[in-house]
């Protein structure tokens, strides 16, 4: 009986998230810890969503803003692996957030869309943008990130 082993070196990033979210069931790490679900994974573009909680509350009381960095920091730089053949790593390099809305904390369904801007030899752009369950726009973002080809 011969054992295989999945060489996640060989996957492009779009089989590598694919693989990851199934093994998984959600985003896999930082995403696990805030419960993260994933609504999409297509080639240079990514919706995950999360579930507010009492715990992710700022001194205000409302949802802090480090949750919704985190999200758009997650769909975008996974908006950004989606494009990249196997072997290529990816890092964020910069990310600008505006928030627009308070959130509360009260279980409240927040849902981020990343998606690629430009994507070159060496670094990546990619925008962001959270909606709340009305739709209604909580926090956009771009990103930067350095492309590492070779040797990671």
């Amino acid at each position: 009986m011969s054992e295989t082993t999945l060489d996640l070196a060989q996957l492009s990033g779009l089989e590598l998230l694919r693989t990851a979210m199934t093994m998984a069931g959600r985003p896999p790490f930082i995403g696990d810890l805030l419960g993260m679900e994933v609504d999409l994974l297509e080639q240079g573009k990514v919706v995950f969503a999360l579930r507010t909680r009492p715990d992710f509350a700022n001194p205000l009381g409302t949802t802090h803003g480090g949750i919704c960095a985190t999200l758009l920091d997650s769909v975008m730089g996974c908006a950004v692996h989606s494009t990249l053949e196997a072997g290529v790593g990816y890092t964020t390099l910069e990310l600008k957030i505006n928030y627009i809305r308070a959130v509360p904390t009260d279980g409240q369904r927040l849902t981020a869309t990343g998606t690629t801007i430009h994507v070159g030899r060496t670094t990546a752009t990619a925008e962001g943008r959270v909606v709340d369950e009305q739709g209604r726009l909580v926090a956009h973002a771009t990103t930067t990130c350095v492309i590492f080809r070779g040797n990671r």
